[in-house]
């Protein structure tokens, strides 16, 4: 069993009135995860009751919510009970129907899971606003990933792994970064069944959620658009060349690349600037919430022999251990990219603070600044700056800016100190 880190984050939660949802992805676990939480619950002695939409079984008991407490109460009567709901994006007007049970006062604690298909079909936080707690759930993180690999032996204390095998790691690092962390593809332990089924939660992702949602005759155009952005991670997108290269309106480039974000795709990023007349301000980048899909997309699925030349799929790897620490309020992360095409990986904002990050998939034997990180210390003057890398830890001064030379794995283990 793949230990996932959500689950701590969730238990707090459980006594509280508010609709528990767990959203994400499809296949990133969020059927498992409920079902530990059931395991948990029942062994405290609470009671529990399992409903999954993708079964007629179970959706004869939603066709009104007075037929679905009727159900539930025949489990529970008035006694407090827990209520799981998987897959609630089948149910037409989730939100609303959900809506009436909270109010109705019931001494049931419901937990729902739902794909990005929901909030965007059914309006669920409009119509559950004041009334849920939403957790997101993502293919396995690389802590997940490499807790599981080595059997938690090292959960507690995962430096001392990277520092006394880094060999080790760095082969665990090239199998996430060809094959990503879903699970089910995580736990096959052939190259042809990894295919088959990170190619199955593909199709599943455009037949249930692509076609579904933007009622689609073909998806062809779609798929293109999905290579294309696989093809330039960590490059600015110019919509106007995506309109004409696929033959589409620039409304329906970005209505798509929009799509592609809400179901836990892609993920957009926006420049830093100062001054609007010398950057570009206008054109985002996107990055992958799984690296497997994304080489699965271009057929690198698999494929991956070298760092050096597999720069833009490390600094995407990179974005995904950062990105966890962007969580707080006043916190941003951000590129930085001049008309000149003098550029910065990642800009991390806390409050007035700027803080660069520059990516390097190298194993570097001394400290040395590439001229655009050079560039960005000299205009803005930050206090820390970073040089992520394979190997380095070290730190210089330029001027007033300490320089922070840091192996990749210092943002797993303590990230957050950045």
């Amino acid at each position: 069993m793949i230990k996932r880190e959500l689950f701590e984050k969730i238990l707090p939660y459980l006594e509280e009135k508010e609709i528990l949802m767990i959203v994400g992805p499809r296949q990133a676990g969020k059927t498992t995860l409920m079902f530990l939480i059931k395991e948990f619950l029942e062994k405290k002695g609470k009671k529990t009751f399992f409903f999954n939409l993708d079964t007629e079984k179970d959706r004869q008991f939603f066709v009104s919510q007075q037929t679905f407490i009727s159900q539930v109460k025949i489990n529970f009567g008035n006694q407090r009970g827990y209520v799981f709901i998987d897959e609630i994006q089948r149910k037409e007007n989730a939100g609303l129907f959900l809506k009436g049970i909270y109010d109705m006062n019931l001494p049931y604690k419901f937990i729902v899971s739902g794909s990005g298909s929901l909030e965007l079909k059914e309006k669920i936080h409009e119509s559950l606003a004041g009334r849920k707690f939403v957790f997101s759930l993502y293919p396995l993180s690389f802590r997940e990933f490499i807790n599981f690999r080595t059997q938690y032996r090292y959960q507690k204390d995962l430096a001392f792994f990277f520092k006394t095998d880094l060999t080790t790691a760095n082969q665990l690092l090239f199998e996430y970064l060809n094959f990503g962390g879903y699970p089910r593809v995580v736990l096959s332990e052939n190259l042809e069944m990894k295919n088959l089924i990170i190619n199955e939660i593909f199709q599943s992702f455009l037949e249930k959620d692509i076609l579904y949602l933007l009622g689609l005759k073909k998806t062809e155009e779609f798929v293109n658009l999905v290579k294309i952005l696989s093809s330039q991670i960590g490059q600015p997108v110019n919509f106007s060349e995506l309109s004409l290269t696929l033959g589409l309106s620039l409304k329906t480039v970005k209505l798509y690349l929009w799509y592609l974000e809400k179901t836990f795709v892609l993920k957009k990023m926006t420049p830093f600037y100062s001054n609007v007349r010398k950057e570009i301000v206008k054109m985002p980048l996107y990055y992958f919430e799984d690296l497997g899909l994304r080489n699965f997309a271009i057929n690198q699925f698999g494929n991956i022999v070298r760092f050096s030349l597999n720069g833009f799929l490390f600094q995407n790897f990179i974005y995904q251990l950062l990105k966890t620490y962007i969580v707080k309020a006043n916190t941003s992360l951000h590129f930085w990219r001049t008309k000149e095409k003098t550029e910065v990986d990642f800009i991390l904002r806390k409050g007035n603070e700027i803080s660069p990050i520059e990516v390097k998939s190298l194993e570097l034997k001394k400290p040395s600044l590439p001229s655009s990180l050079l560039s960005f210390i000299r205009r803005y003057q930050p206090k820390k700056a970073y040089l992520i890398n394979l190997n380095l830890e070290t730190k210089v001064n330029i001027d007033q800016t300490e320089v922070f030379f840091l192996p990749y794995w210092r943002l797993i283990v303590e990230g957050s100190n950045i």
